[in-house]
């Protein structure tokens, strides 16, 4: 069974008023996402040992092994995208009340939590992810990866929020400023009522 490009549970031109555009969507989505998805399936289909396995089995099997650093990050990038997607919302911005309590508990208020995770994705060097994870003792914390790397193959926690800091996420919008990038993403495209569905689940 090959893997498929998720479509976006919203439409292209649905986060211009929240600052990503429809050009960056498309080119993202139907590009840059697609690209991971085919070069996957191309990888899985010429690879018996991976036929069969899921994303995360696929993840886990050849983490850590350079000959399969290529599957790696194909499938590391496909994972990151089917969640990224999710985490976007034209309403974005918005913390519900049980995520926000829970943000207070283990950061000490909305804002540490921001400066924490805007220090994540700016200092993350080159591509890469930050990620709103929470730990195996049930923390709420912030880590970043590189390339594509992510929480499950870093043994990090349950992802709750992944922003991707790859230049082609923002360039056309933000052009080279990163920091303007994520904090738009944290106060108008972050999908805080995703966050906190995945908390509870």
């Amino acid at each position: 069974m090959a893997f498929e490009l998720p479509p976006l549970p919203y439409g292209f031109n649905a986060l211009a008023n929240a600052g990503m555009c429809q050009e960056t969507l498309e080119l993202h989505h139907d590009k840059h996402h697609q690209a991971y998805v085919t070069a996957l399936n191309g990888f899985v289909e010429s690879k018996p040992e991976l036929q069969g396995k899921s994303l995360d089995e696929i993840i886990l099997a050849v983490k850590g092994d350079a000959a399969q650093a290529p599957v790696f990050n194909n499938a590391g990038q496909h994972w990151n995208h089917i969640l990224f997607w999710k985490n976007l919302s034209p309403n974005g911005g918005k913390v519900p009340g049980k995520l926000a309590a829970k943000i207070d508990e283990d950061f000490g208020g909305l804002d540490a939590f921001k400066t924490a995770f805007k220090q994540a994705a700016t200092t993350q060097f080159g591509s890469g992810w930050a990620w709103l994870v929470l730990t195996d003792a049930g923390k709420l914390a912030v880590t970043k990866t590189a390339n594509g790397a992510n929480p499950l193959s870093e043994g990090q926690g349950r992802a709750l929020l992944g922003l991707d800091v790859w230049e082609h996420a923002y360039y056309l919008d933000f052009r080279n400023r990163r920091p303007d990038y994520v904090t738009n993403y944290l106060d108008k495209l972050a999908n805080y009522e995703f966050a906190e569905a995945e908390l509870s689940a």
